[in-house]
């Protein structure tokens, strides 16, 4: 799009598997390493886009999960005008592809071909992986902090 650039903002995406609340599964998790660290740590703020898909050709963050697209969602910076002071601010937008099964904001899924803003902290899922991708800056020590 027009207004796509590569942000200021040094962000990251926070990579974790998600916690399964069924008893089996916990079970089996218990032998786990449930130290609460990132699976990975993914620098996305060198480009203005993120493709997430399982096309190891074209993905920006291949994903390998049987239940995700080969092109699944898209994060992309825009410069959009701040409501209070009309400046141009570089934000983090996250869009589903029209993939099978979902992209996932904070629990919630999301339409296809729609721009979602996000924020710091905000939790990212794609179809039925448990990899949950946190979104925070550089500087921040938790998903609360600053």
């Amino acid at each position: 799009p027009p207004e796509a650039r590569v942000p200021n903002t040094r962000w990251r995406f926070y990579v974790f598997r998600a916690k399964d609340t069924s008893i089996k599964k916990r079970e089996e998790e218990e032998d786990d390493d449930e130290d609460g660290e990132p699976l990975e740590i993914l620098h996305i703020s060198k480009q203005s886009a993120y493709l997430f898909g399982r096309e190891i050709r074209v993905a920006d963050i291949p994903v390998h999960h049987p239940s995700l697209s080969k092109q699944h969602a898209v994060l992309q910076y825009r410069a959009t005008p701040d409501a209070r002071s009309g400046k141009l601010l570089c934000r983090p937008y996250i869009m589903d592809l029209a993939s099978t099964n979902g992209t996932f904001l904070n629990g919630v899924r999301l339409e296809d071909a729609r721009y979602y803003e996000l924020r710091k902290g905000d939790v990212i899922r794609l179809g039925s992986s448990s990899r949950e991708y946190v979104l925070l800056t550089e500087n921040t020590t938790g998903v609360g902090g600053g």
